[in-house]
């Protein structure tokens, strides 16, 4: 069941049309304090709470050890469990699906049997490629992009018995788990590095689509720029793809002659910051570490680091505590990173930066605490209130 959705958004329209390029309408961020709190909700061994609405569909499951287990699948050992992912792009060498497959790679080193299915539309095809996987054996599956959830689950429902985890999503069943980092935590800090950078006061930052997930990471990347840089703006261009390397670097293009300086991104690749590295500019990477690829650009980038949370997670696995809940974890529990800052970045970066990460860590800063006022003006969390999970997962 689709959640009710929290309208607050910190970006303002900008009429920078990308007719040539498929869809990317614009908008730009800045007016008082900005907001909208990260998602995907709670966690089994942290202190996150569950935030999204389970279906919890008992999953009549086949096999030995069923009842050994939190969740009344089958139980695993190393020896019989086997990992399908799907992934909605190519692995590549940088970028979201990239930092998955470094998780399934650390999965690979403990001696756990991994399988992958690479470019998977978010469309029927996904069912096929799950049923794919399972039919060659897996019997734990991982989809790591939000518009597999529903493909995802109606293969649930026919296999009761295989353990079925949705990156980013929000369904959730006795056999179906749903994860993400917090990784606003991170995108909080790179706003910060980027406004301490920029000459023009004006930041630009391409991303996918308008849903939660994507929602949370400009709002909170705005939030941390303005913490130290009250004039700062953020103009958005949004490509409605979650790889469209074409478009990406048009919209940073577009950015860029609007009066951009510094140039983040939300995609599954560097383009947009190739772009910004190529017009003389800085930017804040996305996923994994970008210095190699645009050194004279980057200045650091927020991450998820998979390799722990897989490990963590098929751990639970095997010991039989795995549930089909949601699981959000953050800095705090060692998942979400801020990479090392680079040279490139302004004196004093590292010590705002640092006493920020040290304040979210032990929880005397909330990255969503009011007051916060929308693009309009309009107070969306009044002063001395925050956002919960659950309206974080429904901005």
């Amino acid at each position: 069941m689709k959640k009710k959705a929290l309208s607050l958004f910190l970006a303002v329209g900008l009429c920078l049309g990308l007719a040539a390029c498929g869809s990317s309408a614009g908008t730009s961020a800045g007016s008082s304090s900005d907001a909208s709190k990260s998602a995907s909700a709670a966690s089994t061994s942290s202190s996150a709470a569950s935030a999204s609405k389970s279906e919890s569909e008992g999953a009549s499951s086949a096999g030995s050890g069923t009842a050994s287990t939190a969740s009344g699948l089958p139980s695993l050992t190393k020896d019989t469990i086997k990992i399908g992912f799907i992934y909605g792009s190519s692995i590549g060498t940088e970028g979201y699906t990239y930092s998955h497959d470094l998780g399934r790679l650390a999965l690979e080193a403990e001696g756990i049997q991994t399988m992958y299915i690479e470019n998977v539309p978010e469309t029927e095809e996904c069912e096929k490629a799950a049923e794919d996987l399972i039919a060659q054996g897996c019997n734990v599956i991982y989809a790591i992009s939000f518009g597999h959830g529903d493909y995802i689950a109606n293969v649930a429902d026919k296999h009761p018995e295989v353990y079925f985890n949705h990156a980013t999503g929000y369904i959730n069943k006795a056999n179906m788990s749903t994860y993400a980092g917090r990784y606003y935590e991170a995108q909080y800090l790179a706003g910060i590095a980027a406004a301490m950078k920029t000459e023009s006061n004006q930041i630009g930052y391409v991303t996918t689509f308008p849903i939660p997930e994507v929602v949370r990471q400009v709002n909170s990347f705005t939030l941390g720029a303005r913490s130290v840089n009250p004039d700062v703006t953020v103009s958005v261009k949004w490509t409605s793809s979650w790889y469209d390397p074409a478009t990406e670097k048009a919209a940073a293009t577009e950015l860029i002659n609007s009066g951009c300086d510094i140039i983040s991104a939300y995609c599954d690749t560097l383009n947009p910051q190739m772009t910004a590295q190529e017009n003389n500019c800085f930017a804040i990477g996305c996923s994994s570490p970008g210095y190699e690829t645009i050194p004279k650009a980057y200045l650091t980038a927020p991450m998820v680091d998979w390799a722990a949370y897989y490990t963590m997670d098929v751990a639970s696995i095997l010991d039989g505590t795995w549930t089909g809940e949601n699981r959000w974890l953050g800095m705090a529990d060692g998942i979400v990173v801020l990479d090392t800052l680079s040279e490139n970045c302004a004196e004093g970066t590292e010590e705002a930066v640092d006493t920020a990460k040290k304040a979210i860590i032990d929880g005397s800063l909330d990255v969503w605490a009011g007051e916060i006022k929308d693009n309009e003006g309009n107070v969306k969390v009044a002063e001395g209130k925050t956002l919960s999970d659950e309206e974080l997962l429904a901005l």
